[in-house]
């Protein structure tokens, strides 16, 4: 991977020293790969709030450079979330940490 398919870190997380990383997914060999911190939250719950939080970001992003509704983008999301949780279509793979 090089440094140009790298994102960029946010301000605050570059600037605040407590600050650290619970989540990594890359696409590589045709394939989705995570890393990811669990022992964030002793709540589960929680992680439905980043996973919320994700959501709207991504149907913005939609919005912002493709010009789609962020409505009908979060509705797919959901949509695909609820059926991936249901049947998924691959094993998991990935490295999980505390």
């Amino acid at each position: 991977m090089s440094q140009a398919d790298q994102l960029r870190i946010p301000d605050a997380a570059r600037t605040d020293a407590k600050s650290f990383e619970i989540l990594r997914v890359w696409v590589a060999r045709q394939d989705q790969h995570i890393s990811m911190r669990t022992g964030v939250w002793e709540d589960p719950a929680s992680w439905g709030v980043v996973l919320a939080d994700l959501a709207r970001h991504i149907a913005n992003g939609y919005d912002k450079f493709e010009q789609r509704d962020p409505l009908a983008a979060l509705e797919s999301i959901k949509a695909a979330f609820e059926a991936e949780l249901r049947t998924p279509a691959r094993p998991m793979q990935g490295e999980v940490g505390r």
